[in-house]
């Protein structure tokens, strides 16, 4: 698999990863499966030692993006966001391949189609090498959605799953969730973290907190 150094936050279904160097972590994203799903493969600098945020699809794909290589990372680390099918899709097999240690929220890991190793929540972390990832918990898009924030030297960078993209919140199947959703990424997302913030997504396009902030209340209008 060709991997881009120029990082730009959008990849192409079948088409080549990127990867940013952020000193501490490096960031490579990779689009797998039918409903381009982003696939993230966050290494350690120091140690080596890598995390996988949702095997979506495709596990021979992201077997290449981790590479063959002496070299390559050291897989350890799978994080599912949440239930839905399509982000799981290469779960058994990359956790077969790479031995991985599986983590997901306890309100989603039952529907998921392995046993997990590690259940976090609201304010928990997850660690690898000497990366630290913190859980924010964003009920709505399903009982058990999570995202992933990484305190970089730069900026804060979020790992959303189906719960933020460019142009509004995930989907939700009730009045009750969309307003559940919005309240958690208005009180835990955008009232926490700064514009700068670097947003990446379940499918499509990074982008940032700042970029979106302005269209809080025209969602909320909405109703999605």
């Amino acid at each position: 698999m060709d991997v881009l150094d120029e990082y730009s936050g959008h990849t192409d279904p079948g088409g080549a990863a990127i990867r940013r160097s952020l000193g501490p972590l490096t960031i490579s994203k990779v689009s797998v499966g039918p409903m381009d799903n982003n696939a993230y493969l966050l290494t350690c600098t120091a140690t080596n030692e890598a995390l996988l945020v949702d095997a979506a699809n495709e596990p021979e794909r992201i077997a290449d993006l981790v590479g063959a290589e002496d070299g390559r990372p050291e897989l350890r680390h799978l994080v599912t966001t949440h239930r839905h099918h399509d982000h799981w899709q290469a779960l058994g097999a990359v956790a077969g391949m790479f031995q991985t240690r599986q983590i997901a929220h306890p309100l989603d890991a039952p529907e998921l189609p392995i046993p997990m190793d590690e259940l976090v929540s609201q304010g928990d972390t997850v660690e690898f090498g000497e990366i630290s990832l913190e859980v924010i918990h964003l009920r709505g898009h399903t009982p058990g959605s999570i995202a992933l924030l990484y305190r970089g030297p730069d900026r804060p960078h979020l790992f959303t799953g189906d719960s933020l993209f460019p142009g509004g919140p995930g989907k939700t199947w009730s009045a009750e969730d969309f307003t559940s959703l919005m309240n958690d990424l208005e009180s835990r997302v955008f009232g926490e973290l700064p514009d700068d913030t670097w947003v990446y997504p379940g499918h499509g396009d990074d982008t940032t907190l700042g970029r979106e902030r302005p269209s809080l209340k025209e969602w909320r209008e909405r109703g999605w």
